[in-house]
């Protein structure tokens, strides 16, 4: 595969608005090269925002979802080029995992690269994977996929395919809640700001009416990200997880934390609603 080498994190600002702009011409295959970003240094105070913001514990250490964030710029950068198969504008983040090789720490200097893979049907539409690699010294240590959907028709619709965004994922934990988590209204545009995902579904209930919400949503990692942080340090060093996306959180809102916890495995999920209970995510951490 080739690789493009890139001197900088692309600004998501104007991906977001050329993709708006070049809806048009879509089809054919994915792209046939990478993005790099090579020796990419962590701004600590970016990193503490973050930190800050997901409520993980402060300091060197980078959270288990941190190189996401890092590595996210690249996927839109290549989700954005004209050449890119499927509409960026309402694509749906439906599943993310992540394995953690290594404790990472800002002392790294982080080679990050990351390309498109398996275009596939999907019985609501279409379904493409982003992957992110993240070397040290040419060291492997960090991996993510995140799994999008393209909504509409497909081949999936003639050939009966099984529905995929959610096959894997664990059951959603029982039980009184471990904690409530009050979601402001401004999160969106807070998450935005330490991540640079400043997609308009996520920063105001006007421009995320536009995209057919009702009000503003959460970031989906943010969900993950606040998610795991309520586990605790674990996911710091060698971990794995993977995240089930189902309803978004709207903003303001507040949703329930349940944990079913073991010494090598924990299930979390957060949900909402009493009359009528509304799961938003499960997410599953093995360490």
């Amino acid at each position: 595969m080739e690789l493009r080498e890139v001197a900088s994190a692309p600004s998501l600002g104007p991906l977001f608005a050329r993709a708006a702009l070049s809806q048009k011409g879509r089809g054919g295959q994915l792209p046939s090269h990478g993005l790099r970003l090579a020796r990419l240094e962590v701004d600590r105070w970016r990193l503490l925002d973050y930190q800050h913001l997901c409520r993980f514990t402060g300091g060197d250490v980078l959270p288990h979802t941190y190189p996401h964030v890092l590595g996210f710029p690249l996927q839109v950068a290549l989700m954005a080029d004209r050449g890119f198969p499927l509409a960026l504008p309402g694509l749906v983040h439906l599943e993310n995992h992540i394995t953690v090789h290594r404790r990472l720490t800002t002392a790294d200097r982080l080679d990050i690269v990351v390309h498109a893979a398996d275009l596939r049907p999907h019985p609501k539409g279409t379904l493409v994977d982003l992957l992110t690699e993240v070397e040290v010294a040419g060291e492997r240590v960090w991996e993510g996929r995140s799994t999008y959907l393209r909504r509409g028709r497909s081949a999936a619709d003639e050939q009966g395919a099984a529905p995929a965004g959610g096959a894997g994922a664990p059951d959603m934990p029982g039980g009184p809640p471990a904690g409530l988590l009050r979601v402001p209204e401004d999160l969106g545009r807070r998450y935005a700001a330490v991540s640079g995902d400043v997609n308009p579904i996520h920063l105001h209930a006007l421009t995320a009416r536009t995209m057919g919400f009702p009000r503003a949503i959460a970031h989906g990692m943010w969900s993950a990200a606040r998610t795991l942080a309520a586990l605790g340090p674990r996911a710091d060093g060698p971990s794995s997880s993977s995240v089930w996306f189902r309803k978004p959180v709207l903003l303001p809102s507040t949703v329930e934390l349940l944990v079913h916890d073991s010494p090598h495995r924990a299930v979390a999920g957060l949900v909402s609603g009493r009359d009528e209970r509304r799961e938003h995510l499960v997410l599953e951490l093995h360490t």
